[in-house]
């Protein structure tokens, strides 16, 4: 299955898929879900993660909410979703920069996905006009 193959049979898309935002929903999903399971990776360290674990569920739920108002297409409302869209670049920039901190594999990979997400969304914000 395919969210590029779901957002292109709506009906108020008519084939013309916005393959950016597509693909930045998709990673916004990843995203929620790596820093959902790096958090709970921190806690089972033996050092305090209290900030990584705090940035890695917050960049979890703007990464959520993102990508679930990216794969809406009826009535959009474009105002949002660009707001949403630079709003979880930014989130995933600092979840990236605190996971980064820590050498652990789990974090550096979360942070890997982060710097995915945030570029994704970046690359689709001037193609949502």
């Amino acid at each position: 299955m395919s969210i590029h193959k779901m957002i292109a049979l709506h009906p108020d898309v008519g084939g013309e898929l916005n393959e950016l935002l597509a693909t930045a929903a998709r990673h916004a999903m990843f995203c929620a879900e790596m820093c959902t399971s790096c958090a709970d990776a921190c806690v089972a360290e033996d050092m305090d993660m209290r900030q990584c674990i705090r940035s890695c569920l917050d960049c979890a739920d703007v990464c959520t909410a993102a990508g679930r108002l990216a794969v809406r297409r009826t009535a959009q409302n474009i105002d949002v979703l660009r707001l949403m869209l630079e709003t979880c670049a930014k989130v995933c920039a600092v979840c990236s920069e605190e996971c980064a901190l820590h050498d652990h594999g789990h974090c550096q990979l979360c942070a890997e996905m982060c710097r995915e997400c945030a570029a994704d969304c970046r690359a689709a914000l001037p193609t949502v006009n």
